[in-house]
């Protein structure tokens, strides 16, 4: 099994190599057929994101599916340790999935697989439910502190993403919009038609959320998602026969 470990922009330290490939060694004893490791390692540039400045990236390619997991830290050792304990719940997610059942026992269902991770990665955060601000009607606590929504977290990393970016060396198959800092990435996501329970897996193991496919009931490009609850939604395209008979005349 290879082990590739590059960094995006940073460079990649011994310490960090022979940490990583240790961890990464375990990985066959869950998934046996798998024959190559990709981690990167990058930098969050913006330093109002200091306490979250380092990322990891690890990618299993397998015969299956791919299987990813990422995490951020205040450096680089500790983000990996909290990816690598997410490639782990997903890694045995598949393993149990490929084991055949017997009896009274049926394979866990989607929803039932996640539960658990999930519930491990919201401890592992120290995400404490109980102790989450009540927001008021005027977007404030109860106790009257302003309540932070994503919005002014997505507006700090837009304005550090703008500040940092070199928008005259844009990485390759990206592109600016004008003079926007709005960066545009191109991607082929090859797809063979599937089952919703099989997207829900593959999302699930690369910790998206939300998974393009090909429904293989329907035929229609779809995409399921996850909604608050930790529930699902399908959205389906019903391409219009007219404006499709335009486009390919």
């Amino acid at each position: 099994m290879d082990i590739v470990i590059t960094g995006r922009h940073v460079e990649v330290t011994d310490r960090f190599r022979r940490i990583a490939e240790e961890k990464l060694a375990k990985v066959s004893q869950l998934s046996p057929t798998a024959f190559r490791i990709d981690v990167e390692l990058s930098h969050e540039r913006n330093p109002r994101q200091s306490s979250q400045c380092e990322r990891v990236e690890i990618t299993v390619r397998d015969r299956g599916p791919v299987i990813r997991a990422e995490a951020c830290g205040q450096d680089e050792l500790s983000a990996l340790d909290i990816a690598f304990g997410k490639l782990l719940e997903r890694l045995r997610r598949t393993s149990d999935r490929k084991k055949v059942h017997h009896g009274r026992h049926a394979p866990a269902t989607v929803r039932g697989a996640t539960a658990n991770g999930r519930a491990s990665a919201i401890a592992h955060a120290g995400i404490a439910l109980a102790e989450r601000p009540v927001e008021g009607l005027n977007g404030t606590a109860l106790n009257g502190a302003p309540v932070r929504t994503p919005l002014d977290d997505a507006a700090e990393e837009e304005d550090g993403f703008a500040a940092t970016m070199d928008w005259a060396n844009l990485p390759e198959g990206a592109e600016a919009l004008a003079d926007s800092p709005v960066l545009i990435r191109t991607k082929d996501h090859p797809a063979s038609p599937m089952t919703i329970d099989q997207a829900l897996y593959e999302m699930e193991l690369v910790g998206h959320d939300f998974f393009l496919f090909v429904d293989a009931a329907c035929g229609k490009p779809s995409v399921v998602y996850r909604r608050r609850g930790w529930s699902y939604g399908v959205i389906r395209l019903a391409v219009d026969a007219e404006a499709e008979a335009e486009a390919t005349a």
